[in-house]
């Protein structure tokens, strides 16, 4: 009687034990597939808005309410824990193998980040979106363009994406993908107000340049970053000098994707 007490309650913790084995795998792989982060994404989203017009910014406010395009740009990630958004999880990404550009490339049956975003444009100039399905299609545009940015999420379909370039980030075990989502932003240890405050500098000029480019031409500019992104040293331990080096192009990365995901919306709405 007291043996089979005792494997009951080994049963029981061998069972808690699994329970919070699954747990910390899925904390892990659901970090490790956010774009950018919680702040990369919410820069891309203060940026924009300050480069909305009267008009787009009336539009927004009676879709979102007040729910911000810097929150809002964080739902994509945060619906990953609800299965009826599991068709989803494709649309983050694409694959671009070097030497060839998108249009010839075999297409993701389940869609992908170039796909969707043009998908959500053209569904919302329609005007005829349901509120609801607005904020829907508005917070995950917000969320792609942000995406779409981070250059790695343009994979070259042989490591995921970098997922699969395992890494050291100060001496911690990580992969290069995770390392431009979150890391070298995180290190700054910068609000996403600060951060978006201290980067949002472009003249007009720019701003028009930036605002007439195409999707396939975000497509070709993460690609043309690769060969940078991947110069890795041969004991892959990525410290001060990897970050010092790089942040300059994360930086300039989140401010494109703020100002065009402004001339989106602006095309949109204005």
């Amino acid at each position: 009687m007291k043996l089979d007490k005792n494997l009951n309650s080994f049963g029981k913790l061998n069972m808690i034990t699994r329970t919070s084995a699954l747990l910390i795998a899925f904390v892990f792989f659901t970090k490790i597939c956010f774009a950018w982060g919680q702040t990369g994404h919410r820069v891309v989203g203060f940026i924009a808005e300050q480069h909305l017009n009267e008009k787009t910014k009336k539009a927004l406010q009676e879709i979102l309410g007040n729910e911000s395009l810097a929150i809002a740009s964080t739902w994509m990630d945060e619906i990953k824990s609800d299965k009826n958004y599991d068709h989803t999880h494709d649309w983050h990404w694409v694959t671009v193998p070097d030497g060839e550009n998108y249009d010839a490339t075999e297409k993701n049956k389940n869609g992908d980040v170039i796909e969707k975003i043009n998908f959500f444009i053209a569904e919302l100039k329609t005007k005829k979106v349901e509120p609801e399905k607005a904020k829907e299609y508005i917070r995950m545009l917000t969320h792609l363009i942000g995406d779409i940015h981070q250059p790695l999420h343009v994979g070259k379909g042989d490591d995921k994406g970098g997922n699969n370039v395992k890494v050291t980030w100060f001496g911690k075990n990580s992969n290069l993908h995770r390392v431009w989502d979150s890391e070298i932003i995180d290190d700054k240890q910068l609000s996403y107000t600060e951060m978006a405050t201290s980067i949002n500098f472009a003249d007009a000029t720019m701003v028009k340049n930036l605002q007439t480019s195409s999707v396939n031409n975000w497509v070709e500019e993460a690609i043309s970053h690769r060969k940078v992104i991947y110069s890795l040293p041969e004991d892959l331990k990525l410290g001060y000098e990897y970050a010092y080096i790089h942040y300059p192009l994360v930086k300039k990365q989140l401010l494109y994707a703020g100002i065009r995901l402004a001339g989106v919306l602006n095309e949109i709405y204005g």
